[in-house]
């Protein structure tokens, strides 16, 4: 399900395919978000790994960019989610070791919340001026995907970003043993992904999903 103006609809196969194409370039962007933030502070890392561009190829994941979002609207799950590669980088490179860390971690959900206000203001605007409602639409599916990535990165769990900016503002010593948790849960590789997506759906998805709802609708002025 997704949200249009004053009500749901269901996604119809061409609605479907541009949900699935703007959550592959909306996860770009986000991980492109934290390569640029990773350089901006002195770590060549992302940059030499060739991360910092917008070209899908160098970020795509297969499950989680292409078979992860295909799989949950084909399954009408409710949610449409996915992910890109992680964008590499040292946090030992940081010019800045005591804030690097969270803002690297912060600019990849605030990338996304930044394109969702854009739209939102684009939405606003078509309504103003009564454009098609297609565009219309389009700009919505855009700010409420956008909103949802960048809202869930925020939770803070591993290995999302939220998780990230919590350990980056902690002092040292306290955020050590969250780092070395959140290696441990990487460690497990898609598994552990796996695992946190589920518990999310399963305790989670319905309050986000009402609290995503409710600031999209303030956006959008619905």
């Amino acid at each position: 399900m997704v949200p249009c103006r004053h009500h749901f609809m269901q996604l119809t196969a061409e609605a479907s395919f541009f949900a699935v194409l703007i959550l592959i370039l909306s996860v770009i962007i986000h991980e492109v978000a934290h390569g640029y933030a990773a350089n901006a502070l002195g770590d060549p890392t992302p940059r030499l790994a060739g991360r910092l561009t917008l070209n899908p190829l160098a970020h795509i994941d297969p499950i989680g960019s292409v078979l992860i979002p295909i799989f949950l609207i084909l399954t009408n799950a409710g949610i449409l989610f996915g992910w890109a590669k992680p964008v590499p980088y040292n946090p030992y490179n940081l010019k800045n070791q005591r804030w690097g860390e969270l803002l690297v971690a912060a600019a990849g959900p605030l990338s996304n919340l930044l394109i969702a206000g854009v739209f939102a203001i684009f939405a606003r605007v078509a309504v103003a001026y009564a454009l098609p409602t297609a565009a219309i639409s389009f700009a919505e599916l855009i700010v409420f995907a956008n909103l949802f990535l960048g809202l869930f990165n925020m939770i803070p769990i591993p290995p999302f970003d939220g998780y990230g900016v919590i350990t980056g503002a902690l002092p040292y010593r306290y955020a050590a043993s969250l780092r070395t948790f959140e290696q441990r849960v990487r460690a497990w590789g898609p598994l552990g992904l796996l695992a946190v997506l589920f518990i999310f759906v399963m305790v989670l998805s319905g309050p986000f999903y009402a609290f995503v709802l409710w600031i999209f609708r303030l956006l959008i002025g619905g």
